[in-house]
């Protein structure tokens, strides 16, 4: 995954998707970054985040202001899986952002990095059951999960115990909160 950085009117933003609807995603319509699985061509999760970008939102190295800083290696506990995340800055230079993979993205935005600070609780549908989990929401996008939790944490903001995943609801909440 990779936070493009741009400034923007009065405060840095980060460059979010959400993902196109699809049956066979598990994340589908979600919130994200851009971002994907490494392929064996990749040769590096640099040259996957690097692909991916261009894949999914048109952007290339070029478009880019340096090169891709490595940030962390995040658990995606729901996905179960250890994510790569890497930042970079857009050029000024750059070419606009466009949906490169409708099939996978149906729509591009900035999100200011305050609106962050903003936490509503939601309840999200989530692999069979109701879950009320802590958001943020910018216009008609909904963050949340790992994203939101990637995105907090870059940013220097607390962490919030809801924002490590979803808070069950009802009869589907397991014995061990650690279960999630």
């Amino acid at each position: 995954m990779t936070l493009v950085l741009r400034d923007g009117a009065t405060e840095v933003e980060v460059l979010l998707i959400e993902r196109a609807t699809n049956p066979d995603d598990p994340a589908s319509g979600e919130v994200a970054l851009p971002g994907g699985r490494v392929e064996e061509q990749d040769g590096s999760l640099a040259a996957t985040a690097i692909r991916e970008l261009r894949e999914e939102v048109g952007l290339g190295s070029g478009d880019l202001s340096g090169p891709l800083r490595f940030i962390c290696a995040a658990p995606a506990r729901r996905f179960g899986m250890h994510v790569g995340v890497f930042a970079a800055g857009l050029s000024r230079a750059a070419s606009a952002p466009s949906i490169g993979s409708p099939e996978e993205v149906a729509h591009i935005f900035w999100l200011p990095g305050s609106a962050l600070r903003e936490s509503r609780l939601l309840t999200r549908e989530i692999d069979g059951g109701e879950r009320r989990v802590l958001a943020t929401v910018r216009d008609s996008h909904v963050v949340w999960g790992f994203t939101r939790r990637v995105l907090r944490e870059f940013f220097g903001l607390p962490s919030e115990d809801a924002a490590d995943g979803p808070v069950f609801v009802g009869p589907r909440a397991p014995a061990d909160p650690d279960a999630r």
